[in-house]
């Protein structure tokens, strides 16, 4: 069995020489070589859950995720995994004399593919390390801000011009989904002129230190799926537009906590017909939805539903069109599921469209269905 904690890397410090031993303490400062840790960023291995005690299942999210992906989802939503970067941000604040002191200055660097080389003073240093975003359009979603005291780097999105739907008062608009991030901190770290916790390599006649970190994401991928039972032309389309409610709107790269204002998130769908389902012929709505997580949790932190503290309840929406031209939002309770899939995971709503009445208000949102309190797996009927 592969293990949960599965982008645990190392960071090597090289110091260059030209003597066997050189007299560091004649300098002011070092030249410092990293390289960067490689990312095992495998769907199966990130979204193992230890559920087997607590519900006695086992994750499984191919057995349960019936929408598939192919060329055109990846044409409009991208790889639907983690996908490994290869460009860097790294920071290093330099603290002085003191370990875990305040950072006195802060010296950015961009780092491409998986080495680094810098100069460094004498004394001790915090370094941070996220990957640099890019994405097909040049548009970034995105946006990082440092703080003035170098205490902390936050990652947030703004709001989109789409309307935020359902259970959302602060806010009247959906906020964008983020691009993938990911990040790692190391503090304290120690370059001194008596190369102490430094190893001579003869080999390549430099002193070298291990750092250890753990380069994780930060953001949490969502695979969402409506399931159409029964549907024989009632939902002809959807108009491409969803949204999932109570997310975190940040995080803070250096630690990894999701902030804590609840935002709804808007994201992209499709919809395919004929959908092969355990034999049943069914019309799927699927996406996929990057987010910050959940409020004010540590999700890399969590090893079992029983950890999670969040309070606020997730709500999906989906706009689709009807056979008789009109157009209705339905509104689903997945509170349940997202707290279950805290790191991320396929969100599942089956819906027998025999119970589902075709709207008949003109003008858009004919209705809006919820299924509360619905447990994975099922058909639930509308109470209208």
């Amino acid at each position: 069995m592969r293990k949960l904690l599965l982008l645990f890397a190392t960071l090597t410090v090289l110091m260059a020489s030209c003597e066997r031993q050189p007299p560091l303490h004649l300098y002011d400062s070092a030249e410092v070589d990293f390289t960067l840790p490689l990312i095992d960023l495998q769907l199966d291995v990130y979204w193992k859950y230890d559920w087997e005690l607590t519900y006695d299942v086992k994750y499984d999210w191919r057995a349960e995720w019936y929408y598939g992906w192919d060329d055109n989802d990846r044409a409009v939503f991208g790889e639907m995994g983690y996908v490994e970067p290869n460009e860097f941000n790294l920071r290093r604040y330099y603290t002085g004399d003191v370990s875990y002191g305040p950072r006195l200055n802060v010296r950015k660097d961009k780092v491409y593919g998986k080495t680094f080389s810098g100069r460094y003073e004498w004394g001790y240093w915090d370094l941070l390390v996220w990957n640099e975003i890019s994405t097909i359009d040049g548009v970034q979603s995105l946006r990082i801000d440092e703080a003035e005291n170098y205490d902390s780097v936050v990652a947030s999105t703004g709001p989109s011009m789409m309307q935020s739907r359902y259970q959302a008062p602060r806010y009247t608009r959906s906020f964008y989904e983020p691009e993938l991030l990911f990040g790692a901190q190391s503090q304290a770290e120690a370059i001194t002129s008596d190369l102490e916790g430094f190893i001579f390599d003869a080999e390549r006649n430099v002193y070298f230190k291990q750092l250890n970190m753990l380069l994780l994401p930060l953001t949490y991928i969502y695979l969402t799926q409506v399931i159409l039972h029964n549907n024989n032309g009632r939902v002809t389309s959807v108009d491409g537009s969803a949204n999932l409610s109570g997310m975190a709107r940040s995080v803070v790269i250096n630690t990894g906590r999701a902030g804590s204002d609840p935002i709804t998130v808007y994201y992209n769908v499709l919809m395919k017909k004929g959908c092969d389902m355990k034999g049943e012929s069914v019309d799927i709505v699927g996406g996929r939805l990057i987010t910050f997580g959940m409020c004010n949790q540590l999700h890399n932190q969590i090893t079992d539903v029983s950890q999670v503290t969040d309070k606020e309840p997730h709500y999906m929406d989906v706009t689709m069109q009807f056979n008789n031209g009109m157009d209705s939002t339905l509104v689903f309770n997945v509170t349940d599921q997202v707290r279950k899939r805290y790191r991320g995971g396929v969100i599942t709503v089956e819906l027998d469209m025999d119970t589902v009445p075709i709207p008949s208000r003109s003008g858009g949102s004919g209705f809006d269905a919820v299924v509360k309190d619905f447990e994975d797996g099922g058909t639930h009927e509308f109470d209208m």
